[in-house]
């Protein structure tokens, strides 16, 4: 008899999964908890647990997961090594430094025309990069990242400011391997004209128009095999989720950052277009197999629904209603039940996502379904996909 478990899981997941009321971070009682009811797969999700090493722990204890080693997540925990690595193979990006010194980072910043991208090095929930306008933007940014520690303590990382259409390319890898998923686009702003904080994402879609098979190609060969390839020459070759975050600039396509797992609303617009067996591929890339993958022919539309106030604070509790009725695929991000009902538990909330032949068909769907959910915390973008529609 087979059946899931999730920690710590939320209110949608209930419907499916046992929640095991563990913490990510808690890596020692996830490998007992895993060992002692004989898991047969664990899939990792949070980059938090990547980064703590709960991989290297599981496979020490014989058990099977899906997911880099703690070596490996660096792509995602440090910016600084990834930067490195590419430097050192190759691989398109931005120009960079790297300061631990406020002093240092704000006499480089001087010296450089802006706009200018201030990355935290270490994890920061999607919100430790801002893209500076000005010296007093930056040096406030400076002062939060190394002064007062805003992620704690570490450094950042000084790119050139790139332009051009960014998109996600996820790839299923296993060593030198690497197995593409369709591209997405991803929208970072809160507010609709992309303006606003930068969020963990508040919508995406996949079928990119401005992004040519050539160009796929291009990432595919240039920038996602190189790293993996990469990876596996420096001592720490990759297993699971690749996720690159490119840009097409006017001089080719250049990498803005690798996580190191399943990032979202990504994931929640490219695993529906999944036709084969999910838990199988994963089986697969996790026993170092080759895996068989085929994807739909179709596109995706998913919209956010955050909580008001997010990525700031916000309250909690609010009742949601109208999901039942709701004629698209609705993924929880952060809700709970309370007397029977779902309410708000989370800054991003919900994800609704829509599927169709076409971007246009998918996009009408998904606001025309979004309309049936109510809540009077919630706030979502109108214009996710609109740049595909300018073209």
């Amino acid at each position: 008899m087979s059946k899931i478990f999730c920690a710590p899981g939320n209110a949608g997941i209930a419907s499916i999964a046992e929640c095991i009321p563990i913490k990510q971070s808690d890596v020692n009682s996830l490998c007992n908890f895993a060992a002692q009811n004989k898991i047969d797969l664990t899939v990792v999700g949070p980059e938090v647990a990547l980064a703590l090493g709960i991989v290297d722990k599981f496979r020490s204890h014989g058990l099977r997961i899906f997911g880099p080693s703690r070596q490996a997540a660096r792509v995602e925990s440090s910016k600084k090594f990834a930067k490195d690595i590419m430097k050192k193979y190759g691989v398109p990006t931005a120009s960079y430094e790297t300061f631990g010194d406020y002093e240092g980072a704000l006499n480089y910043i001087k010296e450089r025309p802006f706009p200018q991208v201030i990355k935290f090095d270490g994890l920061a929930a999607g919100k430790g990069v801002v893209i500076a306008q000005s010296l007093p933007e930056a040096d406030d940014a400076l002062k939060k990242m190394l002064l007062e520690q805003e992620f704690g303590k570490g450094r950042v990382v000084i790119e050139e400011y790139l332009t051009g259409p960014e998109f996600s390319m996820l790839c299923f890898v296993n060593g030198k391997d690497v197995y593409p998923m369709p591209v997405s686009q991803d929208h970072k702003r809160a507010f609709d004209g992309d303006k606003g904080p930068n969020t963990g994402g508040m919508g995406a879609y996949t079928r990119l128009p401005f992004i040519s098979a050539e160009d796929e190609s291009y990432a595919l060969n240039n920038i996602m095999k190189p790293m993996a390839a990469a990876l596996v020459q420096e001592g720490c070759p990759f297993c699971g989720v690749l996720y690159g975050g490119l840009m097409k600039t006017p001089q080719g396509i250049k990498v803005i950052e690798f996580n190191c797992r399943f990032g979202d609303p990504e994931t929640e617009v490219v695993l529906p277009l999944l036709k084969s067996d999910a838990c199988k591929v994963f089986c697969d890339i996790a026993d170092g197999e080759t895996p068989s993958i085929d994807w739909e022919d179709a596109a995706t539309f998913g919209v956010v629904l955050a909580s008001k106030g997010y990525p700031g604070g916000y309250d909690k509790g609010f009742v949601i209603n109208g999901l039942d009725d709701i004629d698209s695929t609705v993924y929880h991000m952060g809700t709970a039940l309370r007397n029977g009902q779902y309410v708000t538990a989370g800054g991003r909330v919900l994800i609704l996502v829509s599927k169709a032949p076409t971007l246009a068909e998918a996009r009408d769907k998904a606001y025309s379904q979004i309309k049936k959910i109510s809540c009077e915390n919630l706030f979502y973008r109108h214009d996710i996909g609109n740049k595909a529609f300018e073209l």
